[in-house]
């Protein structure tokens, strides 16, 4: 039996980053994998999603660039190319991860692992493989309530990635992030898209006026219906398309779409003979530092059941790789931005005002509108705002968002500010260049005093 001082289990963007620290710093490593590297992020997530939502946004500016002066005729989708594309983009980064993993002399299994005790492995072909230490990161998957009929015509969102075809509508079962995003892209590429709800509105982890905003051009800007407060019930599924009730309205459509959510991936690990089990709600439990309650194994990534986040699980691998490998000192960071491409894109981090209002605590907020900023009007691209969450008595910046064209990478000064602990003045006197986007920073930080430049000031009552 081959052993190694740490064994990974996954190799999604939680358990490829581990094993690549674990051998930076010296381990012998093994990752186990037991359908492909990179994970459901990179092959039926995070990226795919981003290749089709990537030429959703390119048709979107087409047909809106006779706003600029640029007048194009005859466009058309050709949504199987798209999915080609789509596939390119995977299969190279698929390549890459394989590439680093080799480079970096870390040893790749193919198959499914289980615990045979707490420092050997089983692989489904029978391999036996020794770990001195083992890190799991078997990532999660899409949950299918069990009201919903088992047919071709009903998806979740891995095999709505895989289609071929786009339908002529969607229904959308699921207003969170996964189901608006989705949604937005059917509808930018054509679709007729309805979304349903059961909960008062979408995106409830958003503060309302940011949720306001993506709705508002969900609903006017592409057309998607959002029917919220009331289950969908009554579903069918059958040759010719997709049926279900909304209170007294009847829903019919192509595909039904289901985004409820995501469940950890445990079963077949065999737990119980490494002395773990899952908590109620069936996720490894995990410390700050990725220790289970096995001091040998460690846990990172969507099956812990923290922020449920690409970037969160890397983190978490890489600092559990670093505590596996030595005195285990390094904790997990605690400001993880959020990012959503729906349309407009969301950015979030730290604070935000409806958790503060939960807390009790007071906050000192401030705002600047796309529209107040050359670049946002000269690209025409006016629509949203950003916002900094502040503590009044000291000025420090809590939290953010940002919701508009680019927010997703808007948010990541917003990081760099909160977690380096910035005050709203030192923010705001950092100058930032012009014309940038960037700007909406400096205002927003400003506006918190009521001393922004280029929006007018507020009237006196």
């Amino acid at each position: 039996m081959e052993t190694f001082d740490i064994v990974v289990i996954g190799a999604g963007p939680g358990g490829y980053p581990a094993a690549i620290r674990a051998a930076q710093l010296g381990a012998s490593v093994a990752i186990v994998e037991k359908e492909k590297l990179g994970g459901t992020c990179l092959n039926w997530g995070c990226i795919p999603t981003k290749a089709l939502i990537g030429a959703g946004d390119t048709l979107a500016r087409i047909r809106h660039a006779s706003a600029l002066g640029i007048t194009v005729k005859d466009v058309s989708v050709d949504y199987a190319a798209m999915v080609a594309h789509k596939n390119r983009v995977v299969g190279q980064l698929t390549g890459g991860v394989k590439q680093l993993l080799s480079a970096n002399g870390v040893r790749q299994f193919s198959g499914a692992a289980s615990f045979r005790d707490r420092t050997s492995l089983e692989l489904s072909d029978g391999t036996v493989i020794g770990a001195r230490k083992v890190i799991i990161a078997t990532g999660s998957t899409s949950v299918v309530p069990g009201f919903l009929p088992r047919h071709e015509r009903v998806v979740e969102s891995r095999r709505f990635l895989d289609l071929e075809r786009l339908p002529e509508s969607i229904l959308v079962l699921g207003g969170g992030f996964i189901g608006c995003e989705l949604a937005c892209l059917a509808a930018l590429l054509g679709a007729k898209v309805t979304v349903v709800e059961l909960l008062e509105d979408i995106l409830l982890l958003l503060d309302a006026d940011v949720r306001r905003e993506v709705r508002s051009h969900m609903e006017k800007g592409l057309g998607i219906r959002v029917l919220t407060g009331k289950p969908l019930e009554a579903v069918t599924a059958g040759p010719g398309g997709v049926g279900g009730r909304f209170g007294d309205e009847a829903l019919k459509a192509d595909l039904l779409l289901a985004a409820i959510g995501r469940k950890p991936v445990t079963e077949g690990l065999a737990l119980e003979k490494a002395g773990l089990k899952v908590n109620e709600r069936g996720f490894i439990e995990a410390d700050e530092f990725g220790r289970t309650a096995v001091a040998t194994i460690y846990a990172v990534g969507d099956v812990t059941g923290k922020t449920q986040l690409a970037h969160f699980a890397t983190s978490q691998g890489v600092v559990a790789a670093e505590n596996a490998c030595g005195p285990g000192q390094r904790r997990n960071e605690k400001i993880v931005p959020n990012v959503i491409f729906t349309a407009p894109e969301v950015g979030t981090v730290g604070l935000s005002e409806d958790e503060a209002k939960k807390q009790g605590r007071a906050v000192a907020t401030g705002k600047f509108h796309f529209r107040g900023i050359g670049r946002a009007l000269a690209a025409g691209e006016t629509a949203g705002f950003v916002k900094w969450i502040s503590d009044p008595s000291t000025g420090q910046l809590l939290g953010a968002a940002a919701v508009g064209a680019h927010a997703t990478e808007l948010i990541a000064e917003a990081a760099l500010a909160i977690r380096g602990e910035f005050t709203a003045t030192e923010l705001g006197r950092t100058i930032h260049a012009h014309p940038t986007f960037g700007e909406l920073w400096m205002e927003a930080a400003h506006a918190i005093h009521g001393e922004s430049i280029h929006a007018p000031p507020k009237k006196k009552l």
